[in-house]
């Protein structure tokens, strides 16, 4: 390497990367997925961390203690637990840092691929801070329920991402008509209503996060999960009607598919809320329900994004979703 080379590395690693190496499009499809199942693994670590009463296992930030960066031997379990998914958010960055170098790498440039995977990494740097704040105010509620918002967010952009290197750059053309489109956007805003009830379920529940006594939400507990079951079974409703429409006009298979994925998904979710609500929320349960949480989440936006599609013009060929309308049609 020259030492022209070497200051090109400094002011524009990036473009120092891409102008070396043009990774294939499996390559960039795998690196947008590794940030989305990261971005789900750390809202699963989370929950482990409260479920196990571990949230002030290090009971400062950025540090764990205030002399020491690391989890200390005295501190026990809790603080290994809690430091072990500190140190997963450096994973997580550098999933969302391989996903960015890979789109911007790839050959044509695709700016669009780039500005999602930035988009991942400022939130991911949002959610640190704000989850700091959460140990430095002693686990209060409403920032804990923002940490885990902030998350979904998070989940939103890398699904989006993902979708998008399994589609070319031109305009999106609709695969289902404006009512159909109007019932999945009915069944996103259910869905947002259903997580963020969810937040305010985990902040009036009994499973506050540590040992100590940590402030809870001042609502009725029985009433807000009874509020978010009745949110629960509104968004089942609304997939089902879907499904039931998207038969009924001979849509394409994707989008009929990834209902029918949403729907199985939703029920298997509503077994594990309601039983773990009868049993009076074991911690196991209750970290399967926040898993599915996330993956009912990513399910619901693969519906919305299966009802458009984008094919390559660069190569001609059609993308995911018009080969499957192709077979529909055939059908």
């Amino acid at each position: 390497m020259t030492r022209a080379d070497a200051m090109a590395a400094v002011r524009n690693p990036l473009a120092f990367i891409a102008a070396r190496w043009t990774p294939t499009p499996r390559t960039v499809r795998r690196a947008a997925l590794a940030a989305l199942v990261m971005s789900v693994v750390i809202v699963v670590t989370g929950g482990a961390v409260r479920l196990t009463g571990s949230g002030l296992g290090c009971p400062t930030w950025p540090k764990c203690t205030d002399d020491s960066l690391t989890a200390t031997s005295e501190m026990g379990v809790h603080g290994v637990i809690e430091f072990g998914n500190r140190m997963l958010t450096y994973v997580l960055c550098a999933a969302v840092g391989w996903a960015i170098i890979a789109a911007r790498s790839e050959k044509p440039y695709r700016r669009s691929l780039t500005r999602l995977g930035w988009a991942q990494f400022w939130i991911v740097m949002s959610n640190a801070v704000l989850g700091g704040i959460v140990v430095l105010v002693g686990l209060n509620p409403y920032t804990v329920a923002a940490h885990f918002l902030l998350s979904s967010a998070l989940i939103a952009v890398a699904t989006v991402m993902w979708q998008r290197t399994r589609e070319g750059d031109s305009a999106p053309r609709p695969l289902v008509g404006r009512a159909v489109q109007q019932l999945v956007w009915f069944l996103v805003a259910a869905s947002v209503l259903l997580i963020a009830v969810g937040t305010v379920v985990t902040g009036a529940g009994p499973h506050a996060g540590d040992s100590s006594e940590v402030e809870r939400m001042p609502l009725d507990w029985e009433n807000v999960t009874k509020l978010h079951a009745v949110l629960a079974w509104i968004v089942v409703t609304l997939t089902f009607a879907l499904w039931f429409v998207l038969k009924a006009v001979d849509a394409p298979k994707s989008p009929l598919n990834r209902t029918r994925d949403l729907f199985l998904i939703l029920l298997s979710q509503g077994v594990i809320g309601y039983v773990q609500y009868f049993t009076d929320l074991p911690e196991l349960l209750v970290g399967l329900h926040m898993f599915g949480s996330a993956v009912t989440w990513i399910a619901v936006l693969r519906v919305l994004l299966a009802l458009r599609e984008r094919p390559d013009d660069e190569i001609g060929a059609p993308g995911p979703a018009t080969a499957e309308a192709t077979v529909g049609t055939r059908a």
